[in-house]
């Protein structure tokens, strides 16, 4: 896309009540760092990770990404997928000073600002520092700051709302926006799959699926007393939201209570080492949202679906902040060791990091509690 906005109408102004809301979400962030410091890498497939065995890939390039290399990909099967893939080391430190940078031009239009990870952050532009009403003209102005300092592209989301600005983000990239207005919003959600809606993770889409729910118009035409039957405290969310209806703030400086990632898997696992493959993804996905926002967990949960559906979670807690992504590795594999070999395939692996804490000096070398 050229990263011309979108041109339909702006959410209105503050004094009808409506917020503006942008989702800036960096391009390709990790892989366009190295390929903006390294001019050999510019134009060629390019995956950020380790290229050995049990590597994961954790940023790929658009050149990449047409070949199907993503992000959580193992990278036996990303260089099986594009066999001329370079696989760069990653730098997390330049990453994070790249981020500051960004954070920083963000600063200078709003003090509300929500990173969700070093490449991506909700602005609430409702009453902003410039003085602007053109929400589309401030994320505009934003994108092109951030390649005037930084030298990479940025695509934006705005909308009235966090959910809608989100999935905004990502129609008109790369190096574009998208505007979803406040009439245009309700009738966005109708065609929008349930699997994108914000809060529904793989399992919560299966039971869904399961309950005839496939878009935002099946959901809206579900009853409230159905949502709350079938969801529980989740229902009233989910009426709302398939109605366009979002009403989280944005919030700065905030630490989440948890970070999960799952997978449900075409094919059930059977063995050992496929369960222990297939977790290191789920791993580097919850490590590089902790790594990106400074925190540390202490307790680890694994949870495994079996074929049959019967669920079990196991957590493993730590006395002191866990420090690197090999400890929550050897957490992992311990729990599945214990759980294998099993008389059931296994469909579903998930890991949950939780008391989570801002990181510091004090974070040292942690003793576990290798109680289940």
């Amino acid at each position: 896309m050229d990263g011309e906005e979108d041109s339909a109408e702006e959410p209105q102004p503050s004094a009808v009540g409506v917020r503006k809301i942008i989702h800036v979400d960096m391009d390709a962030f990790y892989a366009s760092v190295e390929q903006r410091d390294n001019p050999e890498l510019r134009g060629k497939p390019v995956a950020v990770g380790h290229g050995e065995a049990r590597g994961v890939v954790a940023a790929a390039s658009y050149e990449a990404r047409k070949f199907g290399v993503h992000s959580a990909m193992a990278s036996v099967t990303a260089l099986r997928k594009c066999p001329d893939l370079i696989f760069v080391r990653p730098r997390f430190d330049v990453y994070k000073a790249v981020s500051m940078q960004i954070r920083e031009i963000f600063a200078e239009y709003t003090t509300l600002i929500e990173p969700l990870s070093l490449d991506e952050a909700y602005l609430d532009v409702t009453q902003n520092l410039k003085g602007q009403e053109i929400a589309t003209e401030i994320a505009q102005e934003i994108r092109a700051r951030i390649k005037k300092v930084t030298g990479l592209n940025a695509s934006a989301g705005i909308s009235y709302c966090k959910f809608l600005a989100k999935i905004a983000s990502d129609l008109n990239k790369p190096n574009g926006q998208a505007v979803i207005t406040p009439k245009n919003g309700p009738k966005f959600m109708e065609a929008l799959p349930v699997k994108k809606f914000h809060g529904v993770g793989p399992a919560t889409a299966e039971k869904m699926h399961r309950l005839g729910v496939e878009t935002g118009a099946d959901l809206r035409s579900k009853s409230l007393e159905f949502l709350v039957q079938h969801f529980g405290k989740s229902g009233p969310y989910f009426y709302g939201l398939s109605r366009g209806i979002d009403e989280r703030q944005v919030r700065s400086n905030r630490v989440r209570k948890s970070v999960g990632a799952e997978d449900t898997f075409r094919n059930d696992i059977h063995s050992l080492d496929a369960a222990e493959a297939e977790i290191i993804p789920l791993i580097d996905k919850v490590w590089r949202y902790c790594d990106a926002n400074d925190i540390r967990p202490r307790t680890v949960t694994v949870k495994i679906k079996y074929a049959d559906f019967r669920q079990v979670t196991r957590s493993r807690s730590a006395t002191a902040p866990i420090s690197s992504a090999a400890s929550i590795q050897d957490i992992c594999q311990a729990v599945l060791a214990s759980e294998f070999p099993s008389a059931k395939g296994v469909r579903l692996l998930g890991v949950t990091l939780s008391s989570l804490q801002r990181s510091g000096p004090e974070v040292a070398s942690e003793q576990f509690d290798l109680g289940l």
